[in-house]
């Protein structure tokens, strides 16, 4: 019993140390300037999942509290002949993290991680994950952005352990429905 016991522990940290890059926790070492970070981002893109799919003309609204906290509006339409939406949560920072790690809440007591990954100089578009790699996000200040922009952006998931064939843009104007590439 004792060398079975011995076996499995030797496996498990064989196994441990085996772990690539892909397989560790995802960590940002961006540095975010966060009254700078506030305000509209429109979400251009992402890895879908059931409270974000389907909807369109989506954005995130930031505000900075006074207490250190953000308030969260994600704000959708169901369709373009629907009215617009709003799901007001708040965001707390990981202390330590550069202001990159994020505790999201939408709904008491759930919260979800998310890590602010890159951000354009100019502060124009920003990249989002999460630790394990279940979500992924391409923000921009503009509701629509270049097509050869959106290619790069999608691109830089790799080095983060995306694949990026998973991330899929969401309609932000009309004309943009039904394409090829997007949700």
């Amino acid at each position: 019993m004792k060398r079975l016991a011995t076996l499995l522990a030797s496996l498990a940290l064989l196994t441990g140390c085996a772990m690539t890059p892909d397989q560790l926790p995802l960590r940002s070492e961006a540095r975010i300037d966060l009254p700078r970070f506030m305000g509209a981002w429109h979400v251009i893109a992402n890895i879908p999942y059931w409270p974000e799919r389907g909807k369109v003309a989506t954005r995130d609204e930031y505000t900075l509290l006074p207490d250190g906290r953000i308030r969260n509006v994600y704000v959708f339409r169901k369709d373009f002949d629907s009215s617009e939406k709003r799901w007001e949560g708040n965001s707390r920072i990981v202390e330590g993290t550069g202001n990159t790690h994020w505790k999201v809440r939408f709904i008491w007591p759930f919260t979800a991680d998310s890590l602010i990954l890159e951000i354009d100089p100019g502060g124009r578009w920003a990249l989002l994950g999460h630790p394990k790699r279940e979500h992924a996000w391409i923000f921009s200040r503009a509701p629509v952005m270049d097509d050869a922009l959106y290619a790069d952006l999608r691109e830089r998931f790799r080095r983060y352990g995306y694949d990026p064939a998973r991330i899929l843009r969401i309609a932000q104007v009309r004309e943009q429905v039904g394409q090829p590439g997007f949700q």
